[in-house]
């Protein structure tokens, strides 16, 4: 697995239609799931939950929850679906997410995580992550963080995606957790030095893809969140300034003409457009038409002919 570049798991945001567009900008970078509840998965349309597109792959599943059995055998189906990598969220700072006694509220319980995560290497092949903060509330980002990514690797995790974030789980919404608590690119980078047989991916406040690849002085990996979905564009570039392939260069016309296929095919499978074409919008980021072709693309569905409408939005494009 080489997970030298990242998407984040992103509620809401990184299902199976936004990540085949991501796989026309990159054919390397490491995608993930938006976070699975693993009760979810267990008792719900496993078919639905699981659908990928083979082309999407390398892909990890990240599943939400802390009842180590469950999880184990949530990380079976997902293995026996063909995903390539099980994640699990330690970091989600939302109430929801609290109150089912998972998420971030977990790196409190290092031992429970320890015990989730030798559980799942029971039971599966494919490897095992842990997407974490650098703490919560008042923990300490010295000594506890260090503590918890110990007990966690000794039970048989080797790849941790670190937030260089606090999360305080009282008084910040998701959002502001997302950007108050300042990051502290130095506690990863240390982190690394500590647990050099480690994977140690960055993630948190990375915007620029040309920048984030000096992260890789320091550490394994970097992972990248809301701007590879608000600024899709630049992911163009990660092939070549990650791993090293010749670049190709694309126009946003091109790769919006690339999807147009995977459009009507979903399409006439019974998916509405606006919900394909809404993880598409970044893609008119600084364009002149912007404004116009993002109301186009989400009027879609109201058209007879929508390849030859698309057609006509692709050429709006520069």
């Amino acid at each position: 697995m080489d997970r030298r570049f990242c998407v984040a798991p992103m509620m809401n945001r990184t299902n199976r239609h936004e990540r085949f567009f991501l796989r026309s900008l990159s054919k390397k970078a490491f995608l993930y799931t938006e976070m699975i509840n693993i009760n979810s998965l267990l008792y719900g349309n496993k078919k639905e939950i699981l659908l990928f597109n083979q082309c999407e792959h390398p892909l990890g599943i990240q599943l939400g929850g802390s009842d180590p059995e469950k999880l184990a055998e949530a990380a079976i189906i997902s293995e026996a679906s063909g995903y390539d990598e099980i994640n699990l969220n330690i970091g989600c700072p939302s109430t929801k997410v609290q109150n089912g006694e998972f998420g971030a509220v977990l790196m409190k319980h290092p031992k429970l995580v320890a015990e989730c995560v030798k559980t799942i290497n029971d039971k599966v092949k494919i490897p095992v992550s842990v997407k974490c903060r650098i703490g919560i509330d008042d923990m300490d980002e010295e000594r506890d963080l260090s503590n918890f990514i110990r007990e966690v690797s000794d039970s048989g995790c080797n790849v941790f995606i670190v937030h260089a974030r606090k999360a305080w789980l009282k008084g910040l919404s998701p959002k502001e957790n997302r950007n108050i608590p300042p990051l502290n690119y130095e506690r990863v980078y240390k982190l690394k030095d500590e647990f050099p047989d480690l994977e140690i991916i960055i993630n948190g406040g990375i915007e620029n893809i040309e920048d984030s690849k000096t992260h890789l002085r320091y550490v394994d990996g970097v992972m990248m969140g809301r701007k590879a979905y608000e600024n899709p564009y630049q992911l163009i570039k990660v092939d070549h300034l990650f791993y090293e392939l010749p670049f190709l260069p694309k126009t946003r016309k091109d790769i919006l003409l690339e999807m147009i296929p995977y459009i009507i095919q979903q399409h006439n499978a019974g998916i509405k457009i606006h919900l394909i074409c809404r993880h598409f919008m970044g893609l008119t980021k600084g364009t002149r038409f912007a404004k116009n072709i993002r109301s186009s693309l989400m009027n879609l569905n109201t058209l007879k002919e929508p390849e030859k409408e698309l057609i006509q939005i692709a050429n709006q494009l520069n």
